[in-house]
């Protein structure tokens, strides 16, 4: 918005594409749209009908990996924090969102979450929100997959509050 950047602590995501049916190959020129609430818990374009913060769209390279640079979301009641995602087989099909091949979501680490809650006087509404459900089995999208599925859409982070953090998940379509 206006060139300034998101209140929060920074999170830098690496998502990599494959395609399960052909050996875990790359897969080239894939476009995910990427959105998430603010670290108030609130969504531009429903909460801010307004403005429009938080969304983006990449297009995977020739080794099927795109990189978003963007904050740890907050948390909103009844939900885990999580990003939202579409992907599309080509650029063009997302600017229309038109023919979606996968629409999910990504959690985050409660521990990330947890650090960057307290870190942050930003994330002041998450806080109470996340406190009241702060585990991904409680999580009614999430809940309904097995201890290994639920760990396959949490999003593997490293860093710290300080410095930011960087997150990657892979991303298993059958293309």
């Amino acid at each position: 918005t206006g060139g300034k950047r998101a209140l929060g602590i920074p999170l830098t995501v690496e998502f990599s594409l494959v395609d399960v049916r052909n050996g875990c190959a790359p897969l080239v020129g894939h476009a995910v749209y990427l959105w998430h609430c603010d670290a108030g818990g609130n969504y531009s374009l429903y909460d801010r009908p307004e403005r429009s913060y938080l969304r983006g769209m990449q297009v995977s390279d020739s080794d099927g990996r795109m990189r978003f640079e963007t904050i740890v979301p907050g948390c909103y009641g009844g939900r885990f924090p999580h990003f939202h995602l579409e992907i599309f087989p080509t650029q063009a099909a997302a600017k229309t969102g038109d023919d979606a091949i996968l629409i999910s979501q990504i959690a985050i680490p409660a521990d990330v979450c947890a650090a960057a809650y307290r870190a942050d006087t930003a994330y002041r509404a998450s806080v109470g929100n996340f406190l009241g459900s702060n585990s991904i089995v409680e999580d009614f999208i999430f809940s309904n997959g097995s201890k290994e599925q639920m760990a396959a859409m949490t999003l593997r982070c490293a860093g710290d509050v300080r410095n930011g953090y960087r997150g990657a998940a892979i991303i298993g379509l059958a293309a």
